[in-house]
Formats: structure tokens, C-alpha cells, sequence
């Protein structure tokens, strides 16, 4: 052997197999500096699972696509917890509810996401999802109703479905508390849905009184005024959503619970006073002698805020209106459609918790029993 070649040996590391970079990387840190995980493409979960690529991240945690490498090598969406003992816990609970549900529901015909499997990965708590292929409803209305809202028998199709998962919740006494459409994902026909995302979830006996659960848009009024609430935040978050895929619009866009209030009530006209002595929170927000909402503005110059006393004595939206006033040219039949919506809707967006529509009576409502 020559000189010259001993010294390239010494000099020119060797070239690592694809199986000793994915074994180097595997020794290396895997988290960020918040505690979400770092994927590689084609790494191996659990001995199970081939990454694939992901779906995003989220607050809680990180979602990656993936495929199993043993059985029928079915794809599977695994929601990877942040490395953080507090959410562990929270994805430790969402599992004991997934179980739950899933056991109430052994037919699989209520609309609820399927856990498969779940595991600890370098300290990363890791719940092995069914995939659905479709992404969810947010995605779907951006690629098909942006602005203008997907066609009267889509909404009523979701709809439906939305109602039949709220009835399982309802059945096994839990609370999603998170509805919304980036939480309901769908297939990949785009002819069904599932509601996803437990992370918030609690049995409904555990409803500790705080004015930011549910993502805002979202919030049913009685969590922003601080009363005791139960199934009735889910289906108002069920109407939110229903009236943003249906016109693509956001109902309620307010950029703090003061304005979501305000908004509320551009709906509902005002709310009952014995409503609101009720409320921790309604003297944030109300002058409690009257019920005139003490609206906080920021001053578009200034950008400093004030007060703005409003009294509200009916509503001043017709959600009728904006409904009707379709993009699409309807027959009369999506018209008898979107009124029977506007009825339902109606009968959601009561700002009276205890006067609220419940599960059973949408289930009979018109626009879900009707083919």
C-alpha cells in the first residue's frame, strides 16, 4: 500500500451508512429549545412507526404522518407531546377519555378520532392516531370556500356528523371544550369528519371556572362571563363552526373576550341582567346596574385604550341575512336548506346557557334529520 493512500485513509473520514446517520442522529438531542420534538424523515418510532412527514404543531405538541412498518403498514397520524411534565399529564388524561369514548362507541359511528396505540419516545409522550387523509375542515374550506363558504348540503352533511359526536360526548359525560375546525378533521373523499384533539377535554364534572378556555372564536359566552357551564360550550362552538363553513366567514372575530362580548350581542341584543349577576367576570365587562357593555377600545392613533359605555336593547345583525346572501345561485330547495340552518343556528346561539338547544333536541331539529 502506498504512502499517498495511507494518508488519505488517515485524513478522508469514511462515509456513514444511512443506518449509522440515522443511529447518530437518534443519540443526539431531539428536542428544540421548547421541548418539541426533532423528526428525521424515515426514523423509526417504537420500533413500529416510519416517519413520514408532519402535519404541523401545535401549543401541545408536534403531529407526524406516519406508516407501520409491521401488520398491513396502515398510515397513522402520532401526536407527539412536548418534553414537558405538565402536558404529559394532560396527554395521559386524553387517553384515559379517548379510551372512554372509543368503548361507548365500539361500532365507530359516532364521529370521534380513533386512538390506536400509545408510547413513551425519549421522554416524549407519543398517541398513535387513525389517519384520515383529508386534513381538516380548516384546510377544506381555505381550498374550497374561501370567503364564499362551502355548498348548503356540505354544511348540512358535516353537520350531522358534528352532532352525532356531540351526542357520544354527552353519553360518556365529557366536554370537548376545543371545537373548532382545525379539531375536526377530515377523509379524504371529504364526505365525513371526525372530531379530534382531546388535549382540553374533562369529564364534565370538573369544570373549573376560567375566561379562556375554548379557542376564542369559539367561546361560548358563559365561559367569558365566568358562570358554570356544561355541554352547551360545545355546541355553540358546533355553531361557530357551522356558520363559517357555510359562509367562510369567521361569526364571532373579536381579538379579546371583551369584543367577543360586544359581538354577542350585535346577535342576541342584550343579556339577562339575572344572567349576568351571575358572572364572576361580569364586572369586567358590564355596568351591572343596567347591562350596557363596557366596551375597551384602542384608539387607532393613540393606541391607547379606553372606555365606551354601549347599551344594546335589540340585536343589530340578521345572521338570517347573511346567510342567504349566498355566492351560489340555490334552488329552493339549499334556500329551505339554509333557513332550516338559520332556525338551528337561532336555537344555538342563545346567550342563556339553560335555554340553550341541546343535543337531543338538534338530533330531531330539521336541518340534521332531514335527508
Amino acid at each position: 500500500m502506498s504512502d499517498t493512500t495511507n494518508k488519505n485513509n488517515l485524513t478522508t473520514p469514511p462515509k456513514l451508512s444511512a443506518v449509522a446517520t440515522l443511529a447518530a442522529h437518534m443519540a443526539e438531542v431531539t428536542d428544540d429549545a421548547e421541548g418539541y420534538y426533532v423528526y428525521r424523515m424515515g426514523e423509526i418510532l417504537n420500533n413500529r412507526y416510519s416517519v413520514m412527514g408532519s402535519y404541523g404543531k401545535g401549543v401541545f405538541s408536534t403531529v407526524l404522518r406516519a406508516k407501520e412498518i409491521v401488520g398491513n403498514g396502515k398510515e397513522v397520524a402520532i401526536k407527539v407531546l412536548r418534553n414537558n411534565e405538565a402536558m404529559k399529564r394532560m396527554g395521559l388524561k386524553e387517553i384515559q377519555l379517548l379510551r372512554e369514548l372509543a368503548g361507548a362507541d365500539p361500532n365507530n359511528k359516532y364521529h370521534v378520532v380513533r386512538l390506536y396505540d400509545h408510547f413513551e419516545d425519549r421522554d416524549h409522550l407519543c398517541l398513535v392516531f387513525e389517519s384520515m387523509n383529508g386534513g381538516n375542515l380548516r384546510e377544506v374550506l381555505r381550498k374550497y370556500g374561501t370567503k364564499i363558504g362551502l355548498n348548503i348540503k356540505a354544511v348540512k352533511r358535516y353537520a350531522q356528523k358534528m352532532i352525532l359526536g356531540l351526542k357520544l360526548l354527552k353519553k360518556c359525560q365529557i366536554l370537548h371544550a376545543d371545537i373548532k375546525l382545525d379539531n375536526i378533521l377530515v377523509n379524504e373523499a371529504k364526505t365525513s369528519i371526525k372530531l379530534a384533539d382531546f388535549g382540553s377535554a374533562s369529564p364534565a364534572s370538573e369544570n373549573t371556572i376560567t375566561p379562556y378556555l375554548v379557542s376564542r372564536f369559539y367561546r361560548a359566552p358563559e365561559i367569558i362571563l365566568g358562570l358554570p357551564y356544561s355541554f352547551g360550550i360545545d355546541m355553540w362552538s358546533v355553531g361557530c363552526c357551522l356558520y363559517e363553513i357555510c359562509t367562510g366567514k369567521i361569526l364571532f372575530p373579536g381579538k379579546t373576550n371583551n369584543e367577543m362580548l360586544y359581538l354577542f350581542m350585535e346577535v342576541n341584543g342584550p343579556f339577562p341582567k339575572k344572567l349576568l349577576k351571575k358572572g364572576e367576570f361580569s364586572p369586567q365587562h358590564f355596568e351591572m346596574d343596567t347591562g350596557s357593555i363596557r366596551r375597551i377600545i384602542k384608539d387607532k392613533l393613540t393606541h391607547k385604550e379606553y372606555v365606551k359605555i354601549t347599551n344594546f336593547t335589540k340585536p343589530t345583525r340578521d345572521l338570517k341575512e347573511e346567510l342567504l346572501n349566498s355566492p351560489f345561485v340555490l334552488d329552493q330547495e339549499e334556500r329551505a336548506m339554509l333557513l332550516q340552518l338559520h332556525d338551528l343556528l337561532s336555537k344555538i346561539f342563545v346567550l342563556d346557557p339553560a335555554q340553550r338547544i341541546t343535543v337531543e333536541q338538534a338530533l330531531r331539529h330539521p336541518f340534521i334529520i332531514s335527508s
